[in-house]
């Protein structure tokens, strides 16, 4: 029932995460495309499409963790794995367990950024969105990141059990 649930948690996460990178980046490509044409060939800058790019780098970063914790990308140190394989499952549980505290934190102060952008009001400086919708991505981002790292602590203790039978 719980390996449904996180089939389920894993279909949606790839979707939204595909997407929205995909299209995050093509925005950022083409905005971005378009600047460089215009900056050589008609001696004019967007000054719009540098602060959309930066941004859009921030979305992809804080997204593309999920994606990494899924694909068991994250930057480890296994040297004392590699020194002592047997405390491989005991370091990559509490590997695990660091990222879910990390992710936790990232929500929890996230919500507290987001919450201060709402009643500043503050906004970007030239396109003017409300930075609420940009610090909005950390407790999202960290929301995604504790789900993945679930999924992958669910994946390790099946394949434990699978080992010992």
């Amino acid at each position: 029932m719980f390996g449904k649930i996180l089939d389920f948690l894993d279909k949606i996460l790839t979707f939204f995460e595909e997407w929205t990178l995909f299209i995050a980046v093509m925005v950022a490509l083409v905005s971005l495309f378009f600047n460089v044409v215009l900056r050589y060939g008609f001696n004019y800058s967007l000054a719009w499409s540098e602060e959309l790019v930066r941004e859009v780098i921030i979305y992809t970063t804080l997204i593309g963790c999920s994606t990494a914790v899924k694909n068991r990308s994250m930057i480890k140190i296994d040297a004392l794995v590699q020194l002592a394989p047997k405390l491989k499952t005991s370091l990559n549980y509490f590997s695990n367990f660091v990222t879910l505290t990390f992710s936790g934190l990232i929500v929890y102060y996230g919500w507290l950024m987001a919450d201060l952008q709402v009643r500043t009001q503050q906004k970007t400086i030239i396109l003017q969105i409300p930075l609420v919708y940009l610090y909005a991505i950390l407790p999202l981002a960290g929301t995604m990141m504790f789900i993945r790292t679930v999924q992958v602590i669910y994946q390790d203790s099946v394949e434990v059990l699978a080992e010992k039978h």
